[in-house]
């Protein structure tokens, strides 16, 4: 059973705000019907897979998981990398890492795109805070990892200087969830206008274009790295309840 394929078809019906009634007799099946392949529970065939990617003018392969855009496109096959997570002593080649660090690039500056759409200065200032502080604590730790690295490059001492941007950076995100909530905290703007915050994939790939297909492409590979983590993590603790 594919989940995916449950997941994005209810995805794309409910962003085009159509109701499963509607998609049903569209489609010329029931809505229980439908209802059963939205939940996953029943498994679609070929004709009905091509008969619904065409209803929501999407590729096949997106429907399936395989490609996180809509349209099925890829970068291209070369900067793809084929991680099985098995690869940690292999040096990555320069094609992925071109690759990774231009989806993380063209994500940021999609954030920074939407922060400034809504309107909230202090929406900006913090993303701007919380981003900067991250790659500080990294380059620092990567810098600290060489003792004979002249820490006088720094004014904050290394014993405190990452768990003080820790700080900082739940803070940023704390005043984060509040602007975009339109909670104004200590005096600071938030944002009062939601719908300049609402996304679709179809919002994001026509007003976000220069980006939306590496955030699309980040999404997917923050997915699949959280679930292969979680799933080595679930069989080691299995095979420890075994002693």
């Amino acid at each position: 059973m594919n989940s995916d394929f449950a997941r994005i078809i209810t995805l794309q019906r409910k962003e085009r705000r159509i109701s499963q009634k509607q998609a049903a007799a569209d489609l010329g099946i029931s809505q229980a019907l439908l209802s059963h392949y939205e939940k996953g529970i029943r498994e679609c065939g070929l004709t009905f897979l091509v008969k619904i990617a065409d209803y929501y003018n999407v590729s096949c392969d997106y429907l399936l998981g395989r490609t996180p855009e809509p349209e099925g496109k890829v970068i291209t096959i070369e900067d793809i990398p084929d991680d099985d997570g098995n690869n940690n002593l292999k040096m990555p080649s320069p094609e992925i890492i071109n690759f990774n660090r231009r989806i993380i690039n063209n994500s940021i500056s999609l954030l920074f795109n939407l922060a400034q759409k809504a309107g909230s200065i202090t929406l900006i200032k913090e993303v701007s805070s919380y981003l900067m502080l991250s790659v500080y604590k990294l380059f620092r730790l990567i810098y600290n990892a060489n003792p004979h690295n002249d820490q006088k490059l720094f004014r904050i001492p290394k014993v405190i200087a990452n768990d003080s941007a820790d700080a900082i950076i739940s803070m940023n995100e704390a005043d984060i969830k509040a602007a975009s909530c339109g909670i104004p905290l200590d005096g600071n703007d938030c944002v009062t206008d939601f719908e300049t915050l609402y996304m679709t994939t179809s919002i994001l790939q026509k007003d976000y274009a220069p980006y939306s297909s590496s955030l699309l492409n980040l999404i997917k590979r923050s997915e699949e790295s959280i679930a292969r983590t979680r799933a080595k993590y679930r069989n080691s603790s299995d095979g420890n309840r075994g002693y």
